[in-house]
């Protein structure tokens, strides 16, 4: 069994009486980057919440690698899950560094000091994520993609296999998307991590990612390789958009064009 295997099995997620994720049936490759996409309000975020236990089922189980993750302790599940959540609130006048520093948090014991491997580890964090020259800013002060990367280098100095990332480009300009998604490849091909990340952008998540979750309307509509499962048949019944689906010329994997108005209508009235 390939480790930081992520399943979800008949999973139902509510909030309150809304039924907002139902009767899932999923398995998430190890070893892989896995983009969830899907259109607004379909479910993405609350089935990351629900891989983290931040929501708990209302029917059936989540496991990692074949464990339930409501049977492991809140530390357990720490030390191999690592999770960057949608707009995280920043602590008020907190430090990059110190901020950081938070991610050792289920490496500490009882009484034991902060080691020289626990600033390692926050050091290592911070050059991997180019934050290291802005140690001491305070974070509120930063900009948005700065913000980003101090937020994902907490999430790297948790030294987990596993990081989830929900909407990590979410507000950011195009540069910082790049940046921000060209970090987590790195992660994934220079760390070997197990990376799921919620994203809306088509184009970007079948060129990050190596598998592709697509929700709609809170159940599973494809799941596979971006080349085998985005096509315009799949966009235009998930997300109610005409297009063509070509092969992206920097990277070949699938890039999808949305029809203007006059394709559209020669397409319906085809």
């Amino acid at each position: 069994m390939t480790a930081d295997r992520l399943a979800t099995h008949g999973l139902d997620l509510r909030y309150g009486d809304r039924l907002v994720v139902g009767g899932l049936d999923l398995e998430l490759p190890g070893g892989a980057v896995t983009a969830v996409v899907g259109p607004n309000a379909c479910g993405k975020s609350t089935l990351l919440r629900g891989l983290t236990r931040l929501l708990a089922p209302a029917a059936g189980t989540v496991t990692l690698d074949g464990a339930d993750i409501h049977r492991m302790s809140a530390k357990a599940l720490a030390l191999r899950m690592g999770l960057l959540p949608q707009q995280p609130v920043t602590p008020e006048a907190i430090t990059v560094e110190a901020l950081v520093r938070l991610g050792r948090y289920p490496h500490q014991k009882l009484l034991s000091p902060w080691s020289a491997a626990d600033q390692a580890a926050v050091d290592a964090a911070l050059a991997r994520t180019g934050t290291d020259v802005l140690r001491d800013q305070p974070v509120d002060r930063l900009s948005g993609g700065q913000r980003q990367r101090a937020w994902i280098a907490l999430a790297l100095a948790q030294d987990t296999d596993l990081l989830l990332l929900d909407e990590p480009t979410t507000f950011l300009d195009l540069r910082h998307q790049l940046d921000v998604l060209d970090l987590v490849a790195e992660l994934h091909t220079e760390a070997g991590r197990t990376v799921v990340m919620v994203l809306h952008d088509l184009g970007q998540a079948a060129r990050y990612a190596d598998h592709l979750v697509v929700l709609k309307d809170g159940r599973l509509a494809a799941s596979g390789a971006p080349a085998d499962v985005l096509d315009a048949e799949l966009v235009r019944s998930v997300f109610g958009v005409e297009c063509r689906v070509i092969p992206d010329p920097e990277t070949g994997t699938p890039l999808v064009v949305p029809l203007g108005r006059a394709a559209r209508r020669c397409a319906v009235t085809a």
